[in-house]
């Protein structure tokens, strides 16, 4: 227990060490493109398992405490099972919609729904070799917080923990939780 208020007085203490946010947006009316952002992210892994996702995001910095956006969710694996004989190949393209809240200027509330479409080939070498697809759909709702780092401009070092509350049976994000590191880029 001791550690978690030792972890929350540092995060506090790097709050009121970058005071000069430069995610501070006027309350002046109409479209600024200066309050646009974009991120997301990206990742890869080769091997016996392989990754490639590219999963970008846009949204718009409506307040000093909220902004939102939407996302698109792009991710494909390759996976070998040596020892059983048959070979992964998964594809998931999806996308929705993000909000954050920022109770503190560097520390937010993230909530992300998306509907994703998944497909699965699977190869058996065995004699006589053959290949059996499949499709899904899934809804998600992943929520959770995260820490935003400024590092200069509208741009920062983004830091996210999220969690599928919805459990869809064929959720990418089943029984387990998101781990994301990436940034959010200012215009």
């Amino acid at each position: 227990m001791k550690r978690i208020y030792l972890f929350a007085a540092f995060l506090l203490s790097l709050q009121f060490a970058f005071a000069q946010n430069p995610y501070r947006v006027d309350t002046a009316r109409g479209f600024d493109p200066s309050k646009m952002m974009a991120g997301g992210n990206f990742g890869f892994a080769f091997g016996d398992y392989s990754l490639l996702n590219v999963s970008p995001m846009i949204g718009y910095r409506f307040s000093p405490k909220f902004a939102a956006g939407i996302s698109i969710n792009a991710q494909f694996t390759w996976e070998k099972y040596r020892y059983d004989n048959f070979k992964d190949n998964t594809s998931i393209l999806g996308g929705g919609i993000w909000g954050r809240y920022y109770p503190l200027e560097m520390l937010f509330v993230h909530a992300q729904p998306e509907y994703n479409s998944l497909s699965l080939k699977r190869r058996y070498f065995d004699d006589p070799p053959h290949t059996v697809k499949d499709k899904f759909t899934a809804p998600s709702l992943l929520l959770g917080g995260g820490y935003a780092q400024p590092i200069g401009g509208n741009s920062a070092l983004v830091i996210m923990l999220l969690y599928d509350v919805l459990q869809d049976n064929h959720s990418p994000y089943r029984n387990r939780p998101v781990f994301s590191v990436g940034g959010n880029f200012g215009f």
